[in-house]
């Protein structure tokens, strides 16, 4: 058992007879593993992309909050006749009358 592990160290199975099966193996594990690192950063590039784009989705939700408060704002009267003020258009002072038509 200890001449193996010193021949293992040595690496004296790569260079044996039987060698061409050892360096498949080694081969097929090292391709295994660069399919391993390939695969996991890709997964966390999307993630990356994924919180990226949860931010973005929450300034945009904000952003349209903040617009829908400044036009309901906007559309309140006194908003309205504060604006029109300078101009002399004003809230009439005369309630408006209901038109019946008789057919």
């Amino acid at each position: 058992m200890k001449e193996g592990f010193y021949n293992v160290l040595k690496g004296k199975f790569l260079i044996s007879d039987d060698a061409m099966k050892n360096w498949r193996f080694i081969l097929f594990c090292t391709l295994l593993a660069i399919i391993m690192i390939a695969c996991s950063h890709s997964a966390e590039r999307k993630v990356h992309l994924i919180a990226k784009m949860n931010n973005e989705v929450r300034e945009l939700r904000s952003e349209s909050i903040e617009a829908q408060k400044n036009l309901m704002q906007l559309k309140m009267k006194s908003a309205i006749e504060k604006r029109m003020q300078g101009t002399g258009i004003g809230p009439s002072s005369t309630p408006p009358q209901k038109i019946r038509i008789k057919l």
